[in-house]
């Protein structure tokens, strides 16, 4: 429950950082739609409703899909005519309009503009009765002036800057996978079957965390193209798209030990202290890459990692047993743990890097 909470209020904070941003751009793109179609005398509608659905999180998506969206909106105005002209208002222009619009979009490979366009379509039946050519070219004026305000205020009002919240959830990121492999490694150790589902939940949701990070970082990427940055934010961007990729891999790691059974290890296991011993420590690590190592953090390692060459020796030596196995569940623990403090030492790196740069200010 608490973790859910947690990622509750994770997705408030994005959403009031982001959707607030956008909601002042949409108002500035329709006050400007609205003044232009009111000094052109031309119907504000269309142009408003352009406005406000093309508005998008940065600049690249706008004009990405702006060039999508406009020959869509044509595609869709001059069907809606053309049905208008041979059926008139009936059910059946509605149908037939909306039907052929996304079909033809489809087909042309304009899906991004397909809503756009049967938006247009659909609402344009109602108020033509008559002149449908030239209805057809006031509503493409419209549509043109809706999609080039949208994209205008996307390009120069309020740039995307993600590289704060990149940052803060790369470092939430890693305090989650702490609190999830601290847990699944006691209940390795312990034998608590009844979490199993809680853990592959918390696991999924991580998974989906990582992705919406990684959108943010291509977001960033995206926007440079079309506003100025520094050299020092490029490499803090570098550094912390470098971190993500370490976070991606110690994920990765945890997941292995999702697929461990249950009774891996005897209660009477000599390397069960050491396992719980180095497990917090790399936790610790976890939630303060950036701190100095411990001397009992390096000798914790140290052991577990001869731990793991004394299995694979035995393993050589021809010796039986289940823990000689090439791929043993004990053997999988220690590499998983061994895997993810190596990541830890890259990231503290990284942190360092990051701490150089600030105090060169």
């Amino acid at each position: 429950m608490k973790r859910k909470k947690w990622a509750d209020e994770m997705n408030v904070f994005q959403k009031q950082k982001i959707v607030g941003e956008r909601i002042i751009k949409t108002a500035v793109a329709v006050f400007i739609t609205a003044t232009v179609c009111h000094f052109l005398h031309l119907p504000y509608v269309f142009a408003v409703i352009i406005a406000i659905v093309t508005i998008e999180p940065t600049a690249a998506a706008s004009i990405k899909k702006g060039v999508v969206r406009f020959p869509a909106a044509l595609i869709g105005a001059a069907l809606s005519m053309t049905f208008t002209f041979l059926f008139g208002q009936t059910p059946i222009t509605y149908t037939l309009a909306a039907f052929f619009t996304i079909y033809v979009c489809h087909k042309l490979k304009l899906d991004a503009g397909a809503l756009i366009a049967t938006i247009t379509a659909v609402a344009m039946i109602p108020i033509s009765h008559d002149h449908y050519f030239l209805s057809f070219v006031e509503r493409a004026g419209t549509t043109t002036i809706g999609l080039f305000v949208s994209t205008l205020v996307n390009l120069t009002i309020l740039p995307a800057h993600f590289l704060k919240d990149i940052s803060k959830r790369n470092k939430e990121l890693l305090q989650r996978l702490a609190i999830l492999l601290e847990h699944q490694i006691n209940d390795l150790i312990e034998q608590r079957k009844y979490h199993n589902s809680n853990r592959k939940g918390a696991y999924r949701e991580l998974t989906a965390s990582l992705s919406r990070n990684e959108l943010l970082c291509q977001y960033q990427k995206d926007e440079w193209k079309y506003h100025r940055h520094s050299i020092k934010e490029q490499r803090y961007y570098i550094l912390e798209r470098s971190k993500l990729e370490h976070i991606q891999q110690i994920h990765y790691y945890i997941g292995h030990l999702l697929t461990i059974p249950y009774g891996s290890f005897r209660k009477n296991d000599a390397d069960l202290f050491e396992l719980k011993a180095v497990m917090e420590l790399i936790v610790e690590r976890l939630n303060s890459p950036s701190e100095q190592v411990k001397d009992s953090y390096l000798e914790h390692i140290n052991y577990i990692e001869q731990a793991f060459w004394e299995l694979e020796k035995s393993r050589s030596s021809g010796k039986a047993g289940e823990e000689n196995h090439p791929f043993s569940n004990k053997k999988m623990i220690l590499f998983v743990l061994l895997s993810i403090a190596d990541e830890i030492k890259e990231i503290s790196k990284l942190e360092n890097k990051k701490k150089q740069m600030k105090g060169r200010k």
